[in-house]
């Protein structure tokens, strides 16, 4: 079977990467890419004082061999402002909010060192494509994009290079982090066991709306540091508990990638959480803040923002929704543009529909994914297991129907449901489940380690006043 279109197991790092960058927040980030040249960015405005060379190439950080300017920083600051108001967050204090986006800019610019160090690159048909993506997310066309970009006083280029930095860091974080997370079939067994433990309430039953202020420990932290991180903790948790805006909060003093967000994880079950999290905030009410906790990387305090039942059963042992499709994929590319995929497409979609010539001999003449030489057959499919984009259009079909062509991150598609079916999960099914849901609960903590081990072996030199 093929594997083109599945998520696959890191999913849960690269689904964040589309939230991050819809278009309310992609407008607020207006700080130069890796490619913008050091040392010139746009002169602020000013109430007609003059600006010099000096004002304009003062350097606020040294990082290993880069620099960050006074004016990247601040561009960066103007924007995190923005979008804090934008979420009804309480804006915290100018040198607070400037401290944070400057430690937050260090860490970019340190795992964007590690990329070109290491030779990942993202070349400009992905970045095209990631932007069709976004577009198609927000339902506009691409010159609507540009347009409403514009509007928000983002440039389409500056955008690109935006979307560029967190393509790039989302793929370091892939190879450097996620890939290495190792699950045995040891742990496998001890999850599935815990599973069938918690019959009233079984992972996977409930979603969590978290937020998080995280306060960080470097590697071999002494008891000093220890102590006076706790101390800042416990101070925090009593603020959040006396009624203070935990958002405002979390952008002030979190060092959690998230913080300047103001700390939300989004929606996500159980088994998408360490479940240092999911025991310390299943017993509380929505707007409750959790007692201080530890782990590997530091003093967590934590904030129920709300819970549901996300309508799901016992951990694979509900009867799920399964379903036959087949699919011919086209990749647009230099010499086969966007509009000339669309007609052959739609060309295959009516030779189908018109009995000229079988599904499954155009998808093995026309189709570049693996499942070609099957005849674009996909096998039975479990929900979840394809990209949204696909999951919805193959939903939305009846039997023996050809879908419009999709787009979706992979290309353009066209779809056939063959039959649909609800049945137990197999055994090695369950399994599969399991290993993926233990390797993202355990992604999130693995990553906050990996940061702090680039942290602390990165040269910086701070000269912010």
């Amino acid at each position: 079977m093929t594997t083109v279109l599945f998520r696959p197991l890191c999913a849960l790092t690269r689904g964040t990467l589309i939230l991050l960058l819809m278009i309310t927040a992609a407008s607020a980030q207006n700080r130069p890419g890796p490619s913008a040249p050091i040392g010139v960015p746009n002169p602020p405005e000013t109430s007609g004082k003059s600006t010099t060379a000096k004002d304009l190439d003062r350097i606020v950080a040294v990082v290993n061999a880069d620099v960050i300017t006074v004016n990247e920083l601040d561009a960066r600051a103007r924007a995190i402002e923005q979008q804090l108001r934008r979420q009804n967050v309480e804006v915290p204090p100018a040198d607070v909010l400037r401290g944070q986006v400057l430690d937050r800019m260090i860490l970019d610019r340190a795992q964007l060192q590690l990329a070109r160090d290491i030779g990942v690159r993202v070349d400009e048909a992905q970045i095209d494509r990631a932007v069709a993506v976004i577009a198609e997310q927000n339902r506009l066309s691409i010159a609507q994009l540009r347009d409403r970009l514009s509007s928000e006083g983002t440039s389409f280029a500056r955008f690109r290079e935006d979307l560029r930095t967190e393509i790039l860091v989302g793929r370091v974080r892939e190879r450097e982090v996620d890939t290495k997370i190792q699950i045995s079939e040891a742990d496998i067994d001890s999850f599935l066991a815990e599973q069938g433990g918690q019959p009233a309430a079984p992972i996977g039953a409930i979603e969590y709306n978290i937020a998080q202020i995280l306060l960080r420990l470097p590697e071999g932290a002494s008891s000093e540091q220890i102590s006076r991180q706790r101390a800042k903790a416990e101070d925090l948790l009593k603020q959040a508990q006396g009624g203070s805006d935990f958002a405002r909060l979390a952008a002030s003093f979190s060092d959690a990638p998230e913080a300047l967000t103001g700390g939300g994880l989004g929606w996500r079950n159980a088994e998408r959480l360490p479940e240092l999290f999911v025991n310390a905030v299943a017993k509380l009410n929505p707007g409750e803040v959790a007692s201080v906790i530890r782990s590997p990387n530091g003093f967590h305090v934590l904030k129920l923002l709300d819970k549901r039942d996300s309508g799901r059963g016992k951990f694979g042992g509900a009867p799920v929704k399964q379903t036959r499709a087949k699919h011919i994929l086209i990749r647009p590319s230099e010499i086969l543009s966007e509009a000339e995929v669309l007609r052959r497409l739609r060309e295959i979609k009516q030779r189908v529909e018109q009995n000229a010539s079988s599904f499954a001999d155009l998808a093995k003449q026309f189709s570049v994914d693996g499942s070609a030489s099957n005849g674009g057959d996909l096998g039975w499919v479990y929900q979840g297991d394809t990209v949204p984009e696909f999951e919805r259009a193959m939903d939305a079909l009846e039997p023996t129907k050809i879908s419009e062509p999709v787009r979706t991150p992979f290309g353009w598609h066209l779809i056939v449901v063959e039959d649909r079916r609800v049945d137990e999960a197999s055994p090695d099914r369950v399994r599969q489940q399991a290993r993926v849901a233990l390797r993202e609960r355990r992604a999130d903590e693995a990553y906050q380690d990996w940061l702090r081990q680039l942290r602390d072996r990165t040269y910086v030199e701070l000269r912010l006043e």
